[in-house]
């Protein structure tokens, strides 16, 4: 089994390499690519020091079985056919490909049988605010169609990469030691603030980031679900978090939604109000799963359900998800 991390220097490259060690995935070879930048750098992984080589148009790919790609929409469009052409399954953490018809889009907890058929050879992994909130929408869509999303994100520093979660820290001291405060990676201020814009705005007044969770919603849940969403950035580190509304055909008991969360695979329940047991970001992050409280019925809805959720968007938001994928081909291979 040979693999392949595209982008290894960064916040998702460096999640692939954990993230493999510790679901102990079958490596024999590891090659490692970066940019310019990173490349002659050295990682360890289980014992043995890899140097990053430079992403090139060449062979380099020849008998990788799987490359994990997290370097940029723009990279992954230019290098698609480099890393394919050899038979390389290429599972891509970028926007590049989401939403091209011949190009899968997959959350394994959802739509797993989608990653088999890949004309291009390559499987988009979804945005991570997409990918926290379908693991949760999947067993409530089991029990009526849901016809209709609101939510708002509350997106840690981390998903704008490991730069992003420096310059937030950074951020911090600055203020504490009375310092001009260093604003590179968002439109403002981060610390002690929350920014209402994630990605580029749109046309119709929405972000790129709210857009991926209506388009990437309905191409994973193979739905004509509509989801209106209001993307934030907020001051916390890592993990991020989601209030969301669900509209369902029809009712749903708050018990019968907490009895399907709690079955759900990468879901777990943490809902009891008397003992203040909710997820927070402080605790999901470096965790698997997409923990999920809050659960009750829509004040402003018969057919409602609201709930909260919150999950590490580095982890199962991008990196555990694509390595996932990647588990799933190999147990239908066998």
């Amino acid at each position: 089994m040979k693999v392949a991390i595209v982008g290894v220097s960064g916040a998702v490259g460096q999640e692939f390499l954990r993230v493999l060690d510790e679901r102990n995935f079958p490596i024999d070879e590891l090659v490692l690519f970066g940019s310019s930048r990173s490349a002659g750098t050295r990682y360890t992984f289980r014992g043995k020091e890899y140097e990053v080589k430079l992403l090139q148009h060449n062979d380099d790919f020849m008998g990788v079985d799987y490359a994990f790609v997290s370097a940029g929409a723009g990279t992954s469009k230019e290098f698609a056919e480099t890393i394919t052409r050899h038979g390389a399954v290429m599972i891509d953490n970028s926007s590049a490909f989401r939403m091209d018809p011949d190009v899968p889009l997959v959350v394994p907890e959802c739509n797993a049988a989608d990653a088999l058929v890949r004309p291009r050879g390559i499987i988009a992994n979804p945005n991570c605010t997409t990918i926290m909130m379908v693991v949760v929408l999947k067993p409530i869509e089991a029990l009526s169609h849901i016809t209709r999303i609101h939510v708002a994100s509350y997106q840690s520093a981390s998903g704008a990469g490991a730069q992003a979660m420096a310059e937030l820290q950074q951020q911090y001291r600055e203020i504490v030691e009375d310092k001009p405060v260093t604003v590179k990676k968002f439109a403002y201020q981060l610390a002690y603030n929350v920014i209402p814009q994630v990605d580029v705005f749109q046309d119709n007044g929405y972000t790129k980031e709210e857009m991926k969770m209506f388009n990437e919603t309905r191409k994973i849940l193979h739905s004509d679900v509509r989801c209106s969403a209001m993307c934030v950035r907020i001051s916390s580190l890592r993990s991020h978090s989601e209030a969301v509304w669900i509209e369902t055909e029809k009712p749903l008991s708050v018990e019968q939604v907490q009895a399907a969360l709690a079955a759900a695979p990468g879901v777990t329940l943490q809902d009891d109000p008397a003992t203040q047991t909710y997820p927070m970001p402080l605790f999901t992050g470096g965790k698997d799963d997409v923990f999920v409280g809050r659960v009750r019925k829509d004040l402003a809805n018969d057919n409602g359900i609201t709930l909260w959720l919150s999950g590490d968007q580095i982890k199962k938001g991008a990196a555990l998800n694509a390595v996932q994928i990647a588990e799933y081909l190999l147990s239908v291979q066998h």
